[in-house]
């Protein structure tokens, strides 16, 4: 599909703009729903250091000796367990700086902390290095022992610390399983928009259904029941249609009461022509010739034209076929001629009038027996959508300068032939007016080939 196309297609942009919205739908709320969980996680990694930093000052004691010791181990074993990621430590603050007590997860390594001096009681969170090359999340707090006044106050530093993986890892499962979860409801999202797109779509696949069996010949309107927004339309559509009709069978009447209208005079004047002799009675009976011929040619056009903006028509080609052969067999049957159609396929069909392809045909057939000697022969096939016809004879044929002459209206092959010239020129103007063609060429026959390409109705040809 073209780019063009793509951007015309209602179908594409309703897919598009939907998938678009999905999309950004389900990452914004992965992004949001994710960096709420990772700060959930970290509050409460850091309300546990605090906790430990609680229990801590509240066990911490100091003897009459100046010993520093806890009342009671800490409540969480992952501290007396070595390397455990849960640590904590006592430090001096003063004169004497130096680690007094450490958890026994620490094993052998001290925590180096960064020389800050927070106030008595104030609780400050770093990022530290911590065993085996991890990183730790850190709290401390600065209390004091003893009388502010003079030297009997001692000061230490109190530290809880966590590796980071015990906040990180949650975040990242969580995470993994987010994503995991919004896209298996991405996907379904997008078979719910397909579906939808698809299937809200399809009234309008159905419509343009209807109207290439309209086009086609296969129904003369448009049926079935359609939902509620587009049945106006198709209301519409068949309204136009049926006015249509109207018009075309008015003009078809009108032209059938001018071509009455028209001839009646024309065949007084000839008539009265004939009954004279002269000058003037032989230009009278020349021009009301002239007049025949172009009465016949305009209203054929005229009423070939109405046809073709008729929707809906259809004709069986075979049966035309073989009403004209009988026809032709009486009209010459004093030639002796043999007319035959040897290939007459019964199932193809003519997108449009009946009287049309018989004015087509009658005046191929017509032709083709008076220029033959002995044989008129015709041929029907489906190419490509297309119904052929070739009529054959075995005349002494035309030279491709005759041919280009015979096509023009009002040209005849031979003057001693009866005939208006007109013959071919109709069948070639119908045929174009249709969509198809005609052309002249040399016959297996001997004589004198006419090929006629005219439009199939449906996957009937």
């Amino acid at each position: 599909m073209s780019s063009a196309s793509a951007h015309r297609s209602l179908r594409l942009r309703l897919l598009a703009g939907t998938l678009f919205w999905i999309a950004t739908s389900l990452v914004v709320a992965g992004w949001a729903l994710s960096g709420m969980f990772h700060r959930h996680v970290e509050t409460q990694f850091q309300a546990e250091l605090k906790m430990h930093l609680d229990q801590l000052t509240a066990q911490l004691r100091v003897d009459e000796q100046g010993r520093v010791s806890l009342s009671q181990p800490l409540s969480d074993p992952r501290f007396n367990r070595p390397y455990s990621g849960s640590y904590w430590q006592l430090d001096a603050v003063g004169k004497a700086p130096g680690v007094l007590l450490r958890s026994r997860s620490l094993w052998d390594h001290a925590l180096s902390v960064p020389q800050d001096a927070p106030a008595d009681g104030e609780v400050h969170l770093h990022r530290i290095a911590g065993p085996e090359n991890t990183m730790l999340g850190m709290a401390e707090r600065v209390v004091g022992i003893g009388e502010a006044a003079g030297d009997g106050q001692r000061r230490f530093r109190l530290i809880a610390a966590a590796d980071e993986r015990l906040m990180i890892e949650p975040a990242a499962r969580f995470s993994g399983a987010l994503w995991l979860a919004l896209a298996v409801l991405g996907v379904g999202l997008i078979v719910a928009a397909l579906v939808q797109v698809f299937v809200g779509l399809a009234p309008l696949q159905r419509l343009r259904m209807g109207l290439a069996r309209v086009r086609s010949g296969e129904a003369a309107q448009l049926e079935g029941r359609f939902p509620s927004e587009i049945m106006p339309l198709v209301d519409e559509f068949n309204s136009v249609l049926t006015q249509n009709a109207e018009v075309v069978g008015r003009a078809r009447t009108q032209a059938g009461n001018l071509a009455h209208a028209l001839k009646t005079p024309l065949s007084v004047l000839a008539n009265a022509a004939g009954a004279s002799e002269g000058d003037l009675a032989r230009l009278v009976a020349e021009q009301v010739d002239v007049a025949r011929r172009q009465v016949d040619y305009h209203l054929s056009r005229a009423q070939a034209a109405a046809n073709v903006r008729l929707p809906g028509a259809r004709t069986l080609v075979a049966p035309v076929v073989e009403g004209l052969l009988r026809a032709m067999q009486r009209i010459h049957a004093g030639r002796q001629l043999t007319i035959s159609a040897p290939s007459l396929p019964p199932a193809l069909i003519f997108r449009g009038e009946t009287q049309d392809l018989q004015e087509m045909l009658g005046n191929l057939l017509d032709n083709a027996c008076k220029w033959a000697g002995q044989r008129v022969e015709l041929n029907l096939c489906s190419e490509a959508g297309q119904i052929v016809v070739t009529v054959d004879d075995d005349g002494a044929g035309l030279n491709d300068t005759r041919r280009e002459e015979v096509m023009h209206r009002g040209v005849r092959a031979d003057e001693n032939v009866p005939g208006s010239g007109l013959g071919l020129s109709i069948v070639a103007d119908l045929a174009r007016m249709y969509g198809g063609s005609m052309q002249l060429q040399d016959s297996p026959l001997g004589g004198l080939r006419a090929r006629l390409a005219l439009p199939a109705a449906g996957g009937d040809a």
